[in-house]
């Protein structure tokens, strides 16, 4: 049978009697039959890895709305605060502990600051310091574990007894004791230096730093025994031999060969470490180590709910809710995105 635009047609009977090498003209074709037509199958066009992994990603419906949500979070964030004069420091006198209204839409704070833009900064900053964790995260952990998996043997034992190790030290404590650490030294350097770098870093603050550097230090082993697993199984495969054999180097073997084939993983991954990096953030800053005043961000907002907690139990919600459906959605987001990367699952 042949499909030409929205008909199809098949051979005359006597197709098989007919010598070889003969030409057809359009009386040798017939119109199908009903029958025919439901039992003609088209061959499907080639899909490639992406497009195949987007249209499983589509038809996820909870993964979707993820991602719907994690959009609308981003605008609010990002582009939210674009529409007001003001920012997350203005103070106006005569408007402290106002009510939500048309004008403060989440109401103000003791300070009379604009809870709305106060929020659209917090969530900003959390947004900004989960990816940034998650990159450190990425960084370290891809290249330890595919130098371990790839090189295997003794090496491989010694660096994951060394990843045991680190799975051992308490991370919170880390976090308060480089927080402390650094904080003197911090605020000297910035004393004594006038150059941009001090001023971001003082915006920053010592418990934002202290984040970044335990992401560095303890929060990549979980990548890193992912990305091992992955390169372990694929150092096998006959490319990787053929690389071998051509004389291509180890650094070549692992960047060319087994890093664009642990990209599924690599990416959920990343995209699950996300969450976690925004609620720790969140967590250290509602005790007060995270960010530093005038900075904010959701954790710091709802710590400042908290004397107010029954006359304004709305300040504490509101970040909390936001906050909540931001790590709700990044890990059904992560999940559906791993449905979709992962060929196993492909029904």
């Amino acid at each position: 049978m042949i499909r030409s635009g929205n008909h199809i047609f098949t051979l005359h009977p006597d197709y098989d009697k007919l010598p070889e090498g003969i030409q057809f003209n359009e009386d040798d074709f017939l119109t199908a039959s009903e029958e025919d037509k439901e039992n003609y199958i088209e061959k499907a066009p080639a899909v490639s890895y992406w497009k195949d992994a987007w249209r499983r990603l589509r038809h996820n419906r909870v993964a979707v709305v993820a991602m719907l949500i994690l959009v609308v979070i981003v605008l609010f964030a990002f582009i939210g605060p674009l529409f007001f004069e003001a920012d997350y420091t203005t103070q106006v006198r005569g408007s402290e502990n106002l009510d939500p209204s048309f004008l403060h839409p989440f109401g103000t704070d003791k300070f009379g600051r604009d809870l709305m833009i106060r929020t659209m900064y917090g969530s900003r900053v959390s947004l900004i310091v989960g990816v940034c964790a998650s990159f450190i995260v990425l960084f370290i952990g891809t290249i330890y574990g595919s130098i371990s998996g790839y090189l295997g043997g003794r090496v491989d034992s010694i660096m994951m007894r060394f990843l045991d190790l680190i799975y051992s030290v308490p991370d919170i404590l880390v976090v308060l004791l480089i927080s402390t650490v650094i904080k003197v030294p911090l605020q000297d350097w910035v004393n004594n230096s006038n150059s941009g770098l001090a001023k971001s870093m003082i915006t920053l603050g010592p418990g934002l730093i202290s984040i970044f550097i335990a992401f560095g230090l303890l929060y990549w082993v979980g990548m890193a025994r992912i990305i091992r697993g992955q390169v372990l199984m694929l150092k096998q495969m006959e490319y990787v031999t053929a690389a071998r054999a051509v004389g291509a180097s180890r650094s070549r073997i692992i960047r060319r060969h087994l890093w664009p084939n642990c990209i599924g993983q690599i990416i959920v991954t990343t995209c699950l470490q996300i969450p976690s990096a925004i609620f720790l953030e969140s967590f250290l800053s509602f005790l007060g180590i995270g960010v530093s005043a005038p900075m904010t961000s959701l954790g710091a907002i709802a710590a400042d709910a908290l004397s107010g907690i029954y006359s304004y139990s709305y300040r504490l919600i509101i970040p909390s809710v936001i906050l909540s459906l931001m790590i709700l959605s990044l890990n059904l987001f992560g999940d559906g995105l791993r449905d979709a990367l992962d060929p196993r699952l492909k029904k």
